[in-house]
């Protein structure tokens, strides 16, 4: 990627932004506005614009107009190279212009006015904001109380709907991010002294404008003019606003705003402070539909201000001229020219000459043609093609400055003469006084007059053919581009199915992932039930998660403590009892051994009972063989032929000993001493 693309970044248009423009009005059109989606690279549809946010707060609207069209064309600009201070700058002379001074927007007086300068320093070259607009150091302009900085306003980029119309001049340029910004001659264009002579009566106005005490217009209160009245200078309107009708008028954008919305979006755009005071009105009135314009400038006076220029979108139609040689009755020099019907002023054409890239076009001598012929008359209709050599002009009214572009000078026309005709009887070889003769000197004279400008014409047709050479270039690089955006939209599609593609896939995994939690949670609140059925002791949980998952995990680990605690248990008591009931058998390690010799078939409990008596019935006769008595151990041993009744009086004679016995033996006494006679073996 090129240097210059680093500056371009995903757009971050908030919702505040969003809701700005509509208030203002500037996306209430439809699809006159398109904001980026993922792109981090400006990719605009067919017959749309790269611009800001910042730029359409400022005065900017589509469809653009013609001056601003033609200022991007003379300095071989895109929009994105303008800064927002730039954009403002422009909005506000063409307020001044059509609603104070009451003129249409002037080259002649923007080259008095400002120039152009690089942004940045020399090693910092930008693509986003490259050129600014200054005004001249030797000017006294308006102080506008631009902001030093306009934070952030390269991110806010997004799409503006402009139509294609047929002439280069009035196009704006396509998007093209890794166009570098060229310096150009135009950019330093002085007015030259015809155009200073025919504006200085509207920088005077200026001067009066700024310095009258009581009445100071400043740049400040022009902005609040044009925010307030819902008309954006740098659309293409149908009216100027000197015809500005208020709320009826037909290029309002929205209704008005608020006095709080606003001072806020002058404090935004501007220095302003919140302690400075925001102007509610002009100190000076300006023109409009209810305020006619006086009538010293209703229309454009003969050596005041530069003639408008035609449209290069349509043929050039004559004129009828307004000095010099003319039909009859046209106006005399100090009389003023109505402005209905005349054409839009075009600044396209007056600055194509002083633009330094292109090649001004041949001086053309305004002296008469060398030749003898008096016959040479006005033409009544413009040829179309190029240029030819221009009429005589009457040297008694002052000649305004010719627009660069402006229609060419009318082409005299000769009137055929009549074939000459040997008299008869005359000499071969006549005088110079002979009107024969003189008519062939005229006729010559003429042909190398012609002849001279029939050379000036080559050169204009060479010129013009090397200019359509580099306009086809450009063309083969405009379809070479088209291409590109073409095959880049392909890719962007790829990316985006291939995006959806993921989504949904990460969906289903989502699905998948949120239906195992499910079953998880079951099993774990399952699991828990059992332990409180087994155990009959149920818990709650002191610190909860909010997470049924976590939650019923935390609960079957108190169960598991609980469980793993009783098998503790459990093992401790069945070793202990596993020497009474397997005594000549090893103990086990594991705790299912363990507990597995004691799950048997059999009850072990007559077992222990009858070990216990076993035990007790060999200490009573070893008491009895230490207490010296002959005892018949074989008759003792026979117990078959006992009765039930003596051995329950014998067992009831043994109870009071019985007790100290079992004492010795280290055994306590049963609760309940069983006198079943199977008991004894």
């Amino acid at each position: 990627m090129a240097a210059e693309d680093l500056e371009w970044e995903r757009s971050k248009i908030s919702a505040q932004d969003i809701n700005l423009l509509k208030k203002l009005g500037i996306s209430k059109k439809k699809d006159s506005l398109r904001f980026p989606s993922e792109e981090s690279y400006p990719s605009p549809p067919i017959e749309y614009r790269v611009s800001f946010v910042d730029h359409l707060i400022r005065g900017l609207s589509s469809p653009i107009h013609d001056f601003l069209r033609g200022l991007l064309f003379v300095y071989g600009l895109q929009l994105h190279h303008l800064t927002p201070n730039s954009i403002l700058h422009i909005s506000i002379f063409i307020t001044l212009c059509e609603s104070f001074l009451g003129v249409q927007p002037n080259w002649a007086l923007w080259k008095r006015i400002f120039l152009l300068r690089r942004n940045g320093s020399p090693n910092v070259a930008y693509n986003i904001g490259g050129v600014v607009i200054c005004v001249r150091p030797d000017v006294e302009y308006f102080n506008v109380k631009f902001p030093d900085s306009v934070q952030g306003w390269r991110k806010k980029w997004l799409y503006i709907h402009e139509e294609s119309l047929d002439s280069a001049e009035y196009n704006i340029p396509p998007f093209d991010g890794t166009e570098k910004i060229c310096r150009r001659r135009s950019w330093d264009a002085e007015a030259t002294d015809e155009e200073k002579a025919a504006t200085e009566a509207l920088m005077t106005r200026i001067h009066e404008l700024q310095n009258t005490r009581g009445k100071e217009l400043s740049g400040i209160q022009i902005t609040a003019y044009f925010l307030r009245i819902r008309v954006q200078p740098l659309q293409a309107r149908k009216n100027p606003l000197w015809m500005y009708a208020g709320d009826k008028d037909v290029d309002r954008l929205s209704i008005d705003l608020s006095v709080k919305d606003l001072e806020k979006l002058i404090r935004k755009i501007s220095s302003l402070s919140k302690k400075d005071t925001v102007p509610s009105s002009c100190r000076v009135t300006p023109y409009s539909a209810t305020i006619a314009l006086p009538q010293s400038i209703r229309g454009y006076r003969i050596g005041t201000l530069p003639p408008l220029a035609v449209s290069p979108r349509n043929k050039r139609k004559r004129r009828s001229c307004r000095f010099g040689t003319s039909k009859a009755g046209a106006p005399p020099a100090d009389e003023v020219v109505p402005t209905e019907g005349r054409t839009t002023f075009n600044p396209y054409e007056d600055a194509l000459v002083s633009s330094g890239d292109e090649d001004e076009n041949p001086p053309i001598d305004a002296t008469a043609r060398t030749s003898t012929s008096h016959t040479l008359v006005v033409s009544e209709a413009q040829p179309d093609g190029d240029e030819t050599s221009p009429p005589q002009q009457d040297i008694e009214h002052p000649t305004p400055i010719a627009s660069p572009r402006a229609p060419s000078p009318k082409r005299a026309r000769v009137e055929p003469a009549k074939e000459p005709t040997l008299p008869i009887g005359s000499s071969t070889t006549p005088s110079l006084d002979d009107p024969l003769m003189k008519e062939f000197i005229r006729l010559g004279t003429q042909f190398v007059g012609y002849h001279d400008h029939a050379k000036k014409l080559e050169a204009n047709l060479a010129e013009a053919n090397k200019r359509a050479d580099a306009l086809a270039l450009k063309l083969e690089q405009r379809e070479k581009a088209l291409k590109k955006t073409e095959a880049d939209a392909a890719a962007v599609k790829d990316l985006r199915k291939r995006l959806h593609d993921a989504e949904t896939s990460l969906s289903d995994h989502i699905a998948q992932q949120s239906a195992r939690e499910d079953e998880i949670l079951t099993r774990l609140e399952s699991q828990s039930r059992r332990f409180v059925r087994r155990t009959q002791q149920d818990y709650d949980l002191e610190n909860p998660e909010g997470d049924r998952l976590l939650d019923a995990l935390s609960l079957l680990e108190i169960h598991g403590d609980e469980a793993r605690q009783g098998l503790t248990d459990a093992k401790i008591v069945l070793s202990r009892l596993f020497p009474y009931f397997f005594g000549k058998k090893e103990e086990p390690e594991a705790f299912t051994a363990l507990a597995k010799c004691f799950k048997s078939k059999e009850d072990l409990g007559p077992s222990l009972r009858q070990e216990g008596l076993k035990i007790g019935v060999e200490g009573t006769i070893a008491l009895v063989a230490d207490s010296q008595q002959d005892v018949d151990w074989a008759k003792v041993g026979d117990v078959k032929d006992m009765e039930t009744k003596k051995w329950q009086s014998l067992i009831k004679a043994a109870k009071p000993n019985s007790k100290k016995i079992l004492a010795f033996l280290g055994f306590k006494p049963t609760p309940a001493p069983s006198s079943s006679k199977s008991e004894v073996k």
